[in-house]
């Protein structure tokens, strides 16, 4: 097998039950256990999930089985073929939710900052799907056991409007309409620095980080077409507000492509600067949300309120 780069062959933009995923070890993963690496490179997989797959024989390095304590050496092909999932129980859990809007066919939830969307392997407790399975009667089953109902999916430290549908063809609809493009999906972002440009789009695709499995980062090496378009709305000394119009969905994409232009989240911990004002996850919020209802085809968007602690960190930088 031929190497495409140092870290990655093939692995999609989040850990979603892909079969088959593999890895060329670089230099500095020499000397790494095994289920370390795979962990590491995964999504909200935990280590224990890891290791059961190790067990199994789903995990092969250099076309041999291991064992999770096994040390890596550089240029080694690792494998994992995940096995079909087994019967996983998703309990039902009373979280707050606020519900903005809910019929038949659908719901749209604020989310508040803090909150995963969807279980994962070794995961299940405490997400939106829990709560959205407490809440509601129905989910749809498209996308499997851990994900029922979820058609997009936004970050933990992000709040704002997120869709689930309820069956399976509202469901096919809201999905056909996000890789359409048409759904109408504005965020809030304060940003470090002052933004020179009033508007502007980035169109800068996005892959996988070499150097930090669990980030990503601008690059043409296995990467997806990605467009961000941005409108200031308010400056305040060294900070900037803007609107952020999503053309694409990639795991990210706001963050990496704020800190891709030099004006990285606040609050980021991952992609933004270790210092100025701290908020306990990034300052984005999805404000609006927009699409064709998929029994009645009327148009219907709906707004939310950026939450309370992003409204006192703006009030805080306006007082100064």
């Amino acid at each position: 097998m031929s190497k495409v780069n140092e870290e990655q062959l093939h692995i999609e933009e989040e850990f979603n039950g892909e079969e088959r995923m593999e890895w060329t070890v670089a230099a500095e993963h020499k000397k790494e256990r095994v289920d370390k690496y795979i962990t590491d490179a995964l999504e909200n997989v935990s280590r224990s999930q890891v290791q059961l797959w190790i067990g199994d024989g789903a995990v092969t390095v250099n076309g041999a089985s291991v064992k999770s304590n096994a040390k890596l050496s550089e240029g080694d092909q690792i494998v994992l073929q995940i096995p079909e999932p087994a019967a996983v129980e998703i309990i039902a859990e009373d979280i707050p939710l606020e519900v903005v809007y809910e019929d038949s066919d659908l719901i749209v939830i604020n989310k508040q900052r803090g909150l995963v969307v969807h279980p994962a392997p070794g995961h299940t407790s405490g997400t939106l799907v829990n709560a959205l399975m407490y809440h509601c009667k129905d989910l749809s089953g498209i996308n499997g056991e851990l994900r029922p109902g979820i058609v997009h999916r936004i970050d933990k430290d992000t709040s704002g409007l997120i869709m689930a549908a309820k069956n399976d063809r509202a469901h096919a609809s809201l999905a056909a309409q996000l890789k359409e493009h048409s759904v109408n999906r504005r965020y809030i972002a304060l940003v470090h620095g002052h933004l020179s440009h009033d508007q502007g789009t980035i169109d800068a695709p996005i892959g996988r980080d070499t150097n930090d499995r669990k980030m990503y980062t601008v690059t043409e090496r296995n990467s997806k077409h990605a467009v961000t378009h941005f409108t200031v709305t308010e400056r305040i000394n060294d900070y900037t507000v803007l609107e952020l119009k999503l053309e694409t969905g990639r795991t990210h994409q706001i963050r990496v492509h704020m800190k891709f232009i030099g004006h990285p989240l606040v609050g980021d911990p991952t992609y933004g600067r270790n210092k100025g004002i701290k908020m306990s996850g990034q300052a984005l919020h999805a404000a609006t949300l927009g699409f064709v209802h998929p029994s009645t085809g009327e148009y219907m968007e709906f707004t939310a309120p950026i939450p309370q602690d992003m409204e006192d960190v703006l009030a805080s930088l306006r007082s100064r």
